[in-house]
């Protein structure tokens, strides 16, 4: 079985930074894709930022020179930094890995989800 437990969102003032953290726990192969993701009251489910294991980075437009994602392969965990944030960046912050089981499978994992409130 494999756990993801997100970590460090809060409450910020617009132009604030947070840094967001996910570490993924149990046995398994190794992390394929690691994602973050964003569900904010009234909208879609939006997927924010992609990390391959190859080290390839996706990002949504509306975070695009804002939001910068990270993992550490060695601990298992992967980062979202977010700096200039906007209102419209509230949300629940959720992590997603595509994990490599050692049976050769691969499941996909989603956290618990932080909230990030960004509000004056």
């Amino acid at each position: 079985q494999v756990q993801l437990v997100e970590s460090g969102g809060g409450l910020v003032h617009p132009g604030g930074s947070l840094r967001l953290s996910c570490a993924a726990s149990g046995t398994f192969f190794y992390i394929r894709t690691l994602a973050w993701y964003r569900h904010a009251p009234g909208k879609e489910r939006e997927l924010v930022a992609t990390s391959t294991s190859g080290g390839t980075t996706v990002y949504a437009d509306s975070v695009k020179g804002r939001f910068t994602i990270s993992r550490d392969n060695a601990k298992n965990t992967a980062y979202l930094q977010m700096n200039g944030l906007k209102t419209e960046d509230t949300a629940v912050y959720y992590c997603n890995a595509d994990v490599r089981l050692s049976s050769g499978s691969t499941n996909t994992y989603w956290g618990q989800g932080t909230q990030v409130t960004v509000s004056s």
